[in-house]
C-alpha cells in the first residue's frame, strides 16, 4: 500500500531558511530607514530596541544548548517584521518588551523555530497593543488612518465613498510634492488613457505623519518586497491571492462605510495603507505559521483576506489586516486537521 501523500507536507522554497530570514531583514530595514528620514531617526531607535529585545531573549534561550549563534537570522527577522507593525513614535522600551515576549512566549515556549502557533511579529504587536493601549494609540494620534476612523465615527459621508475625500474633509492635506507629481503623471502617462490620478495617493509612499513604520516607509518597503519576491524566498501566489481577494471585496463593498455605493471601493488607498503590503508579503508568506498543503494555504489566505476586509471596513479598525493574520493563524490547526482528514488519512486508507 502506497502511503505517500499526494500533497507534499511542506511549501518548498528555493532559498534556505537562513537566506530567507536575512533577506526579510534587509527588506524591512529599507522601510525603517525611509521612515526614519523624517522622524529624526526615531524609527531607527525603535528598531534598535526591538532587535535588542529579540536577540537578548534568543541568546538566553540558546544558553541551555550551548548554542551561541544567532546567525540563522530568525530572531532578527521576527524583530524587523515587528518594527514594521509598530507606530514610529512608540516608546522604544515597549518595543523591547514586545520583542522579548514574541521570542520567549510565542517562539521558544512552543519549541522554537517552526513550532510557533502564531507569527511572532504579529503576536508581539498584539502584546504591545494590549498591554499599553494608551501609549500605542497615543503614538498614532493624528495619523491618516486614525483620522479616517474618527471621521467615520462622526458620521461624515462622501457621495463617492472616497477615503481620501473623507480625510481631506477631516483636515488632512496631501502636500505640494504630491500635487506636483500627480499633475505630472496626469499630464503625461494617464492622459493617454483619459484617466486622472487624484491628489493624495502619492503621499502614501512617503508619509510624514505619525503611523506604523510599514506605512511611513512604504516606497522602500515595496522595493524591498520586490527583491524578496525575485529571490524566490516564498511562493508568490500567496500574497497575490490575498491581495486579489482583498481588493475584490474592497472594490465591491469598500465604499459603503464612507457613504458610497457598491463597486466604488478604493483599492489603491486600501493597499497602500494599514500595513497591507507588510501583511501580504511578510506575515502571510511565513511558511511556519501556515497550512502544509496548497489547498489548505488557499483556504487560510482566503479567510484572512475576508477577515482583513471585515475588520478594516465594518469594524472601523485601521490596522485590521494585522488582526486578520492573527485570527488566521489561530485557525491554522483546524485547517491542518482538515488537511490530514481529506488528504493524508484518505490516502492511507485507499
Amino acid at each position: 500500500m502506497d502511503l505517500t501523500p499526494f500533497q507534499k507536507p511542506q511549501v518548498n522554497l528555493v532559498r534556505s531558511t537562513t537566506d530567507r530570514m536575512w533577506l526579510l531583514c534587509a527588506a524591512a530595514f529599507l522601510a525603517v530607514f525611509q521612515s526614519s528620514l523624517n522622524d529624526s531617526f526615531r524609527s531607527l531607535l525603535l528598531a534598535a530596541a526591538v532587535l535588542a529585545g529579540a536577540l537578548l531573549v534568543e541568546f538566553l534561550f540558546n544558553l541551555k544548548d550551548r548554542n551561541w549563534s544567532i546567525r540563522d537570522g530568525s530572531a532578527a527577522a521576527s524583530a524587523m517584521a515587528l518594527v514594521l507593525l509598530l507606530p514610529n513614535r512608540l516608546n522604544p522600551l515597549f518595543g523591547f518588551f514586545g520583542a522579548a515576549f514574541a521570542m520567549a512566549v510565542i517562539k521558544h515556549s512552543y519549541g522554537g523555530l517552526g513550532s510557533n502557533w502564531v507569527n511572532p511579529a504579529a503576536g508581539g504587536w498584539l502584546f504591545i497593543r494590549t498591554m499599553w493601549p494608551s501609549a500605542f494609540n497615543g503614538s498614532l494620534e493624528n495619523s491618516p488612518l486614525v483620522r479616517l476612523a474618527l471621521a467615520v465615527e462622526k458620521g461624515l459621508k462622501d457621495p463617492l465613498g472616497s477615503p481620501l475625500s473623507m480625510l481631506k474633509i477631516n483636515g488632512w492635506q496631501s502636500g505640494s510634492l504630491d500635487s506636483l507629481l500627480s499633475g505630472f503623471f496626469n499630464n503625461t502617462v494617464f492622459s493617454l488613457t483619459g484617466a486622472k490620478l487624484p491628489e493624495g495617493y502619492l503621499s502614501l509612499f512617503s508619509a510624514s505623519e505619525p503611523g506604523i513604520v510599514a506605512d511611513r516607509g512604504l516606497l522602500f518597503l515595496v522595493l524591498g518586497t520586490m527583491i524578496f519576491t525575485a529571490s524566490r524566498s516564498f511562493r508568490f501566489w500567496i500574497p497575490a491571492l490575498f491581495l486579489a481577494i482583498y481588493s475584490l471585496l474592497v472594490r465591491i463593498f469598500g465604499a459603503l462605510p464612507f457613504g458610497g455605493g457598491l463597486w466604488n471601493g478604493d483599492i489603491l488607498f486600501t493597499l497602500l495603507s494599514g500595513g497591507s503590503v507588510a501583511a501580504a508579503f511578510i506575515l502571510l508568506a511565513d511558511p511556519a505559521t501556515g497550512p502544509k498543503s496548497s489547498p489548505g494555504y488557499m483556504a487560510y489566505v482566503s479567510l484572512t483576506a475576508l477577515f482583513a476586509f471585515l475588520f478594516r471596513f465594518f469594524a472601523n479598525e485601521p490596522y485590521g489586516v494585522i488582526e486578520a493574520v492573527l485570527l488566521g493563524n489561530v485557525l491554522v490547526p483546524l485547517i491542518r486537521r482538515l488537511e490530514n482528514k481529506l488528504y493524508y488519512e484518505k490516502r492511507r486508507t485507499s
